[in-house]
């Protein structure tokens, strides 16, 4: 979600517990190995397996894990091949405040499907004035686009290798708010340019902010003149909305927890919320991940009425900035207790049946889930990696207790399953590591912490409050947890820490700071590089910073691979192409003064994990965020999403008429038609 000038929900802590902070364990990781500010170590990417002309060796899965030789090498003759030079082959860009997107000389960039496009049959055209209705939203594709998959489609089904059509899902995080001159909460955008038209608010106005959420899947095709169209009226186009029917399923589902007035038998929940990033499975479904579903629970109720547990998870006291709870009795939590234990989860969607119903699954635990990133165990269990997005709150990894099966049934995979919460240490490490850690089972009857509490009395009650069995065990408490990216060929895994700018303990060494305002990068490996082993391996990929502002040894200038050229602030979208190039986008400070001065707008930057380097590729338009990222299988066409343009009241992207900013996808082609980063 928007990370800006402005304080987030994200950025207060809901953890309360005396839990090690990961800011500690770096401090005497650093005493012990005794690096300075700009060495940080060697770093575990020089252990990568192999330099990455090895990705050539097999086909890569984007998982972690590389197909054999043999039947999968040979269907791999003719396939589009990595260049052998290195991989950042474009010249690193300038920052830009220009209310547009930059990209490098030889690159193009043109948009798609923003906020408004008609997708399924009926849909109005946008008007730009904000007066279509609840029901001609749940037509056209959402507000705020977040975390995007490409699915290429070959005839009627996914699992082809076509680069000029498929299946392009996306999520629809919120609606951009903003307050009115009496601070009462408003829409800035949703209801027209002024923000006053939220009122008289109304259920049919909440409805239309619903219908704004979710999911969008969208039927493209590449047309003669290589642009991307929609579909029109493909049987594929769909909408899902906070307001579609689903199905909770695992261990959590009919649990007493989950019923409501509407629900007695806590299976059937409607809609998903928040939905920020995002994931994918091997076998063509697309992972959405519900995040800061607390802000949509208030209660219109005079005094505060939150359990222990609802003020863990961030529950409003009172009302809300969206205003749900005002007209709509399931979002009131004095009314419906329960209603919020609903949301929370990582949702399964078959883009390629548009008849089924989306799955919330619950065996992999209720967070506030940045994104989920698959990698497939060498014995055939699916391990998904998670972050909960809150500053002090932790990371997590599932384990399936079933197998993959190429062209099986698949479908209920992530319903059961290990899941556990990590734990960073300082112990002495392998050359180029800073120190080991641990995952922590999250099981009531495995783990005697939890069957020792009473709150957890089963398993259920584990899964709904995943961040108190956490607590429990002794997970580290990290700075924010964004998007988690696995390395395609050696499975080494990246997260984003993206700042904890509230945090004011500590006063030396590289990670975190106090008021670490600009975020980093940590990178771990498991333990004989098997995704289901319970210790891991861990390691500081970079530490963000401005040597703008700060000499270069102040920890607050980054560390070593941060220049003049390439500084940003606060990562948050994280993804590897299947050549090993990892992309990183920024949702952070844009005002280009200050601490920030020489940042320019948010941003995306490319990596190579071998030598640490890192260049910008793109700059957005103004006061937007950069996020999402999908290729098509030959690497040859990005897709990126630039949300919440102009919510500092400062764009006019991407129609720059005058009217309503709009988030939209970012198409990015070579214009040599090359691979993308080469």
């Amino acid at each position: 979600m928007s990370n800006h000038d402005l304080i987030d929900s994200e950025d207060i802590p809901c953890n309360l517990t005396q839990n090690t902070h990961f800011q500690e364990i770096v401090e005497q990781a650093q005493k012990r190995r005794g690096f300075i500010k700009k060495g940080l170590g060697l770093s575990a990417a020089m252990f990568l397996a192999g330099p990455l002309a090895a990705c050539s060796g097999g086909t890569d899965t984007g998982s972690g894990k590389k197909e054999q030789d043999g039947k999968d090498k040979e269907d791999d003759k003719g396939k589009d091949k990595e260049p052998t030079a290195a991989l950042l082959g474009f010249e690193g860009i300038k920052f830009s405040t220009a209310d547009s997107v930059v990209v490098p000389a030889g690159y193009t960039a043109s948009v798609m499907a923003p906020w408004g496009t008609p997708l399924v049959s009926g849909a109005p055209a946008w008007r730009g004035d904000g007066s279509e209705s609840a029901a001609d939203q749940a037509k056209q594709v959402g507000e705020n686009h977040d975390g995007i998959h490409f699915f290429p489609l070959d005839g009627e089904k996914g699992g082809g290798s076509n680069n000029e059509e498929g299946l392009l899902v996306m999520n629809h995080e919120y609606c951009t708010t903003t307050k009115l001159a009496d601070k009462s909460p408003a829409y800035q955008f949703l209801f027209g340019a002024d923000a006053s038209n939220t009122n008289p608010w109304s259920e049919e106005k909440a409805h239309k902010a619903m219908n704004a959420h979710g999911v969008s899947v969208m039927h493209i095709k590449r047309n003669a003149q290589g642009k991307w169209d929609i579909v029109k009226d493909s049987k594929f186009n769909r909408r899902i909305t906070a307001q579609t029917e689903m199905e909770l399923t695992g261990p959590v589902a009919g649990d007493v927890l989950v019923r409501t007035n509407a629900d007695p038998s806590g299976r059937q929940v409607f809609g998903t919320i928040n939905n920020c990033g995002n994931g994918w499975t091997p076998w063509g479904t697309y992972l959405t991940c519900e995040e800061n579903f607390n802000n949509y629970f208030g209660t219109k109720a005079d005094d505060d009425q939150r359990t222990a547990e609802q003020k863990r998870y961030g529950l409003s006291a009172k009302g809300t900035s969206y205003r749900w709870e005002e007209v709509i009795d399931r979002f009131d939590y004095v009314k419906e207790p329960n209603e919020s234990n609903r949301f929370g989860w990582i949702v399964e969607i078959d883009p390629f049946n548009p008849d089924s119903m989306p799955k919330k699954r619950t065996a992999l635990g209720r967070i506030k889930h940045e994104n989920a990133a698959y990698r497939l165990a060498e014995d055939g269990r699916i391990v998904v990696y998670s972050g909960d997005d809150q500053a002090n709150d932790y990371i997590y990894k599932f384990v399936s207790d079933g197998k993959f099966v190429q062209g099986g049934d698949n479908s209920k995979l992530l319903d059961s399953g290990k899941l556990y919460v990590a734990k960073f240490n300082n112990d002495k490490a392998s050359e180029g590591f800073l120190g080991k850690g641990e995952w922590l089972l999250l099981d009531r009857d495995a783990n005697p912490l939890l069957a020792a509490d009473p709150r957890f009395v089963n398993q259920a009650s584990v899964l709904v409050y995943t961040r108190l069995a956490a607590d429990v065990v002794g997970a580290t408490k990290m700075d924010r947890p964004e998007w988690v990216a696995v390395h395609p060929t050696n499975g080494d895994v990246y997260v984003t820490l993206t700042n904890n700018s509230s945090r004011t303990e500590g006063d030396e060494g590289p990670n975190p700071r106090p008021q670490n305002r600009y975020g980093q990068i940590v990178s771990w490996r498991e333990t004989g590089g098997d995704a289901t082993a319970t210790t891991f391996e861990w390691d500081l990929f970079v530490l963000a910073g401005n040597p703008n502002v700060y000499g270069k040894d102040d920890p607050r200038s980054g560390s070593s691979n941060i220049t003049k050229e390439n500084t940003f602030n606060s990562p948050d979208g994280l993804g590897f192409d299947k050549f090993g190039r990892l992309w990183i986008q920024s949702d952070g400070a844009y005002s280009n003064t200050g601490d920030y001065e020489g940042q320019g707008n948010n941003q995306m930057l490319c990596a190579d994990p071998n030598t640490k380097e890192i260049r910008r590729f793109l700059v957005g338009p103004k006061s937007c965020e950069v996020t999402g990222i999908a290729f098509t299988p030959d690497s040859k066409t990005m897709f990126i999403n630039i949300q919440h343009p102009g919510e500092a009241g400062d764009s006019q992207w991407p129609d720059m008429n005058g009217g309503i900013p709009r988030s939209a996808t970012v198409v990015i082609t070579k214009n040599d038609g090359g691979v993308i980063g080469s």
